[in-house]
């Protein structure tokens, strides 16, 4: 008897679970190639060139003194730690970029780097400062960190930032 044939007949119902069964093993099978993977490169690269472009909206916000752009970049629960380690909520942030108390004359930013945790994006750079604020100038060398949150309209926004002056020049070269 081995190797013998029988024949079961076909019925809509079998046809449509072998159906279903084939089409799930073919895309088990296309997902689970090595070309596949690759593509899960493009997302991520795009959401980093994303945050690298509000980066620099950022910077040109700043200096150029634009409180309406800073408005929308900077979520409405915002909190800054100066470098002077005072706390600065949204609303003062954007008060002294409006009065002129903050002023930038330049702001080069170098050695950004950006790591994602789900929908948070943490950016760490270095910025070479000339600025003044009501303190007086505050030009120099800074580390700092910048933290994002992608809301629910997919929207990035700041949620947080800390800035610390960088007291040798050569230490983070």
């Amino acid at each position: 008897m081995f190797g013998a044939t029988t024949n079961f007949p076909m019925t809509k119902s079998r046809r449509t679970a072998l159906a279903l069964m084939l089409v799930t093993v073919l895309a088990l099978v296309v997902n689970a190639h090595p070309l596949y993977a690759g593509l899960l490169r493009g997302p991520k690269h795009e959401i980093r060139h994303e945050i690298d472009q509000l980066e620099d909206e950022w910077r040109t916000a700043v200096l150029k003194g634009n409180t309406a752009a800073m408005d929308s970049l900077l979520a409405d629960d915002y909190m800054a730690i100066t470098a002077s380690g005072t706390l600065q909520t949204k609303e003062q942030a954007l008060a002294n970029l409006r009065s002129g108390r903050t002023h930038f004359t330049s702001l080069e930013v170098s050695d950004r780097r950006v790591r994602f945790y789900g929908t948070t994006a943490l950016v760490t750079s270095v910025a070479e400062v000339h600025a003044t604020t009501a303190e007086g100038d505050i030009s120099g060398s800074y580390r700092y960190t910048r933290v994002y949150v992608r809301d629910a309209q997919g929207t990035w926004k700041i949620v947080s930032f800390e800035a610390s002056k960088i007291r040798d020049s050569d230490s983070y070269k």
